[in-house]
């Protein structure tokens, strides 16, 4: 029996289906960098190093699923939860954020506030357009509507959040406030893992009150993230 390959043509419209999302979210992002754009160079390599978290990413919640299943069965409800939040939140928050750090912290170019939100949004975006693609791949076009929708943008909502601290630990590292520093990094990190957390355990969880909370969540985090991009890029500043 033959198994019949997608043509080319069908390829190609799968992928632009996955990554257009990702790029006009970047593309958006880019243009709000109004006082000193970011390399290309350098925003190329965070997107890259977003592949990277990615795939770190598979496996170490591969290893996360097989340890918290020797203790919950995966209908029960604390199951979701702790999936959603200890496992694939913490991971890939986790590791979108170390990527982040290594390369962006001691580069000269993060001089202005709104480069903590350019770095890590690219980054997450760079992360959401790989796992895209497989989704895509795997269940079709139906698919990339509803992740152009909610998933991509989501992404970016952690990581405008993500940004948005690590931003503020940058000045206080400068400054010299090793407090204000360890307490913006740690904010930067924990605050998009409960994001992503709850809007993952909301998504899963398949009830009536999860999926009110979910709508209303992702409603309100899109309102505020875009308002937190207009300001933080009206009132961008030197780090």
């Amino acid at each position: 029996m033959l198994i019949q390959l997608p043509s080319f043509a069908v390829v190609i419209v799968y992928l632009l289906a996955a990554l257009l999302p990702a790029l006009f979210l970047m593309r958006y992002i880019y243009r709000k960098d109004t006082i000193e754009k970011e390399p290309k160079g350098m925003l190329v390599g965070l997107v890259f190093l977003g592949v990277a978290a990615a795939v770190v990413a598979i496996i170490f919640e591969s290893l996360g699923t097989n340890l918290l299943s020797r203790y919950l069965e995966e209908d029960d409800p604390a199951y979701t939860i702790v999936m959603a939040f200890l496992i694939v939140a913490v991971v890939e928050e986790g590791a979108k954020y170390l990527f982040l750090l290594w390369r962006t912290w001691r580069d000269p170019n993060f001089n202005f506030r709104f480069d903590g939100i350019v770095y890590a949004v690219f980054v997450s975006l760079g992360f959401a357009a790989f796992e895209n693609i497989s989704y895509v791949m795997g269940y079709g076009l139906t698919t990339a509507v509803a992740r152009a929708l909610l998933a991509i943008p989501a992404h970016m909502g952690f990581a405008v959040f993500m940004g948005y601290f690590y931003a503020r630990a940058k000045r206080c590292h400068d400054e010299g406030n090793v407090r204000g520093r360890r307490l913006n990094l740690w904010a930067s990190f924990l605050v998009a893992v409960f994001l992503h957390g709850f809007y993952d355990a909301c998504a899963l969880l398949g009830t009536l009150l999860s999926t009110l909370l979910f709508v209303a969540f992702v409603i309100a985090m899109y309102i505020i993230v875009i308002r937190m991009v207009k300001k933080e890029s009206r009132s961008d500043q030197p780090v």
